[in-house]
Formats: structure tokens, C-alpha cells, sequence
């Protein structure tokens, strides 16, 4: 073999094994990025009361709830998000994320409800197109004080590559008509797999609202797992939240709970809407014997004349033949009086979620 020839074959060797090298270092960096990049926020006994407000809720009284997974503001209904078989992984523009929050904004002032629950409301996140949604409903809502909690702060997601999802920061926000006396964010847990890069971090926030009796309103709200290899830490965390739930209700205080479960809350959401879901891990009924000896209460919006599902599946833009189910819903314990709970139908023009609704009163 000649000596040219020899290096012919090493100039085609270099070549190909250069890139193929530059390509893995790349891979194995950004590996190694997000492997170091990923925590967890932990416990946080002191959040943040932005705009106090005065005054109790008294007892025999109705008040209205509203809670509502808003999407990050990007779930418009021609949305399919990539976790969900969708090719959707961004809001559309800054603009367009503002144009939902002013949606939502209107549908709140329509419903003007006393306690209102948001969860996936970003801030900083790439996802949203950086817009801190937290603070623009503080400005659009400024009769309520709030209260915000981070649900999970994770690194820059390369996927998918024609437009990746980034980094993102979202939380949980309360927003109360009355006085909020203290609020904390408790950690939940999650996968110790890999999987934990994909379901990232999770936690319910606790806002202590006092009554004109002298009892307090303990204020749940909540965003549990979703993305997960079997589902089934989404019923740890949920048991975790009713033992201190129950030790609240034990203490005399009232105690309620709203978000997004990530569970069939009705049992048979395929059936009632029309659309099996099975394959879905996220979308198992909650098992019986949950809430046995806790004093709490499942409460499932449900309408048998006409059923509305809380929540379709995001494969692609929304369409009838969808899955959709009801995840969303409230948890009370027995010295509150639910009155009525509904799912509102927006034709999921805002997320991929409706929202729920509950009047209820306080038990003297």
C-alpha cells in the first residue's frame, strides 16, 4: 500500500471520526449539564404575600373557588404539546401568551370568585417567551392578595430541536379576597429514576387564611405528577398532602384543597366521554381506600345532564374525538358545606384545561 493511499484512508478516518467525536463530546456535555443542573427547590416555610388584603370569611356564608391548570398560557386550542404526542413545545410569541392571560383575566372577572387557584404559571421560562406571568396577573388582579410558589426551576431542555422547549420556571399562584396570615410550600416526592428529569420537581403550597371565628382556613393548592413510569407517585404525594390535610382538620381548622390531580377523578372519564384512555399512566382513577380515616373529601365536578371534561389530552389541536377527562378538582374536610362544583366550559380556549368551580360555606 502505497504511502499516498495510506493517507487518502487516514484523511477519510479523520473525517468521519472528528465530527462523530465533536457530535458525542456534545451529547455527553450536555448530559452531564443537565444531570448537574437538575434540584429541587425544597421546603419553603415563608412564601411571599404580595398585596395583603384585610378581612375573614365568616362561617354559614357562600363563597366561590375557582381553580385552573393555565398551561403556561400557550395551550390555545390549536396547540398539541411534544410530552403529549403534539409537536407544540413553545407559546406561539410574547404576544400571544399576553393575549391568554387577558382571557383568563376576563373569564375571572365573569366567575369573581373569592379564592382562585393557579397552577403552571411561569416565570423567566422560554416556553412562555420569558413572560412573568406571575406578576401580570398581580397587575390584572389587584383585589386579591397572592401568594406564589415554585413548582419546579429546571434546565435548558434541548427537545424538541427545531424549536426546544428551554428552561422553565413555574409555580403555583393563590389569590385570596381575604387576609393571608402565612403561607409555605412543601416539597413532594418524586421518581428517584431518570425519570425525574422528565416529571422535575412537585409540591403543594399552604395558605392560612383566618376566619372571623377564630378557626383558620387552611388553603391547599396543588399541581401533582404527571409525567411518570407508572403513576404512581402521583398517589404518594397525594397521600402525603391528606395526612397534613387531616392534622389540620383534626386541629378544628377548615381545610380545602384544589388543583390538578393528574387522576381520573371520575373513575371512567373514557366512557363518559367517549374516548378510551388507557395507555395514559397519568390517567388512572384514584384507588379506593385513598381518602379512608383522613376526614377528607373527594369532591369531582360532574354534570350527568351535561358532562364537561377538566381536561384533554394535548396530541394535537383540540378536536371532539380527543381524549379528554376530569383530573381537576377539590378535596374538603367535613366542616366545610360544598354547595355546588362544576367544570366551566371555555372549549379549552385557553389551556388544555377548563376550569373548576366550587361554592361552599364554613360550618359555624
Amino acid at each position: 500500500m502505497g504511502t499516498k493511499t495510506r493517507s487518502k484512508k487516514k484523511t477519510i478516518l479523520l473525517s468521519v471520526f472528528i465530527p462523530l467525536a465533536l457530535i458525542l463530546a456534545l451529547v455527553l456535555g450536555y448530559a452531564a449539564y443537565v444531570l448537574i443542573a437538575y434540584h429541587r427547590v425544597g421546603d419553603q416555610p415563608e412564601l411571599e404575600i404580595v398585596n395583603p388584603q384585610t378581612g375573614s370569611p365568616a362561617t354559614a356564608t357562600e363563597y366561590k373557588l375557582l381553580s385552573y391548570n393555565i398551561g403556561f398560557c400557550a395551550y390555545t386550542p390549536d396547540f398539541g404539546f411534544f410530552m403529549d404526542g403534539g409537536k407544540g413545545s413553545r407559546a406561539k410569541s410574547a404576544d400571544a401568551v399576553n393575549e391568554v392571560i387577558n382571557g383568563i383575566v376576563a373569564l375571572v372577572g365573569a366567575e369573581n370568585p373569592d379564592l382562585l387557584l393557579l397552577q403552571e404559571v411561569d416565570k423567566r421560562s422560554q416556553r412562555a417567551c420569558k413572560v412573568d406571568e406571575a406578576a401580570a396577573f398581580d397587575a390584572a388582579l389587584p383585589a386579591y392578595t397572592s401568594v406564589y410558589a415554585i413548582n419546579w426551576d429546571s434546565p435548558y431542555l434541548f427537545f424538541p430541536f427545531n424549536k426546544p422547549h428551554g428552561a422553565a420556571l413555574t409555580g403555583i399562584k393563590t389569590y385570596s379576597r381575604f387576609a393571608i396570615a402565612s403561607a409555605s410550600r412543601v416539597e413532594l416526592p418524586v421518581e428517584t429514576s431518570l425519570m425525574k428529569l422528565v416529571d422535575l420537581d412537585r409540591c403543594y403550597s399552604v395558605s392560612r387564611i383566618p376566619a372571623e371565628n377564630g378557626r383558620t382556613l387552611v388553603l391547599y393548592n396543588f399541581h401533582l405528577s404527571a409525567y411518570t413510569s407508572d403513576g404512581k407517585i402521583a398517589e404518594e404525594q397525594l397521600k402525603l398532602m391528606l395526612a397534613d390535610m387531616k392534622s389540620e382538620a383534626d386541629a378544628g381548622n377548615y381545610v380545602i384543597g384544589a388543583g390538578d390531580f393528574n387522576k381520573d377523578l371520575l373513575g371512567n372519564s373514557g366512557k363518559i366521554f367517549g374516548v378510551p384512555g388507557d395507555q395514559y399512566s397519568w390517567a388512572q382513577p384514584i384507588p379506593e381506600g385513598t381518602f379512608d380515616g383522613t376526614g377528607i373529601k373527594l369532591v369531582a365536578p360532574y354534570d350527568a345532564d351535561n358532562p364537561v371534561a377538566s381536561c384533554r389530552n394535548a396530541d394535537g389541536p383540540y378536536n371532539p374525538g380527543q381524549f379528554r377527562i376530569t383530573i381537576d378538582g377539590f378535596l374538603v374536610s367535613g366542616n366545610v358545606k360544598v354547595v355546588s362544583s362544576r367544570v366551566i366550559d371555555t372549549g379549552y380556549a385557553y389551556s388544555d384545561h377548563n376550569p373548576v368551580e366550587m361554592t361552599f360555606s364554613l360550618n359555624p
